[in-house]
């Protein structure tokens, strides 16, 4: 593959993945307002119930077309949970950074922990979560 392909391929994964992002937060935010608006739900239960709902979008998604991911989803849903998990840490991490040895504004500091979030994401699906399976060496 020469190296013009595997950049069309990167960028094409790239943008694939921030618009499969776009898609599960707005729904996932979809969900939260309208459990608060249509049926007065608590900000925590419909944090949890739009978030759940957020992350399983991109699940699905980027397994199936941001990273062409052809084994069964039930395999890779494990990898996905711990890759959320770190990836939340690393936001975290961030926000916290920002916070304590910067003294960033805390909403500044919020939108900074989302990069960090996005590359653990992006990388942890592509390399961890939805790698290519590998094909067994036939023995002649």
């Amino acid at each position: 593959m020469s190296m013009r392909a595997r950049t069309n391929i990167l960028s094409l994964t790239a943008v694939r993945f921030v618009l499969v992002g776009v898609l599960n937060t707005l729904t996932g935010l979809g969900i939260i307002y309208g459990l608060k608006y249509l049926l007065s739900m608590n900000d925590f239960a419909a944090n949890l119930i739009g978030y759940s709902v957020g992350v399983l979008v991109s699940y699905t998604l980027n397994a199936r077309w941001t990273f062409s991911f052809r084994g069964p989803l039930s395999g890779a849903v494990h990898r996905f949970v711990l890759l959320i998990i770190a990836a939340y840490l690393t936001n975290l991490a961030a926000v916290g950074i920002a916070l304590q040895l910067f003294s960033v504004n805390s909403y500044i500091a919020q939108a900074a922990g989302i990069l960090p979030y996005a590359a653990v994401t992006y990388f942890g699906a592509k390399f961890f979560v939805f790698r290519a399976a590998k094909r067994p060496v036939c023995e002649s």
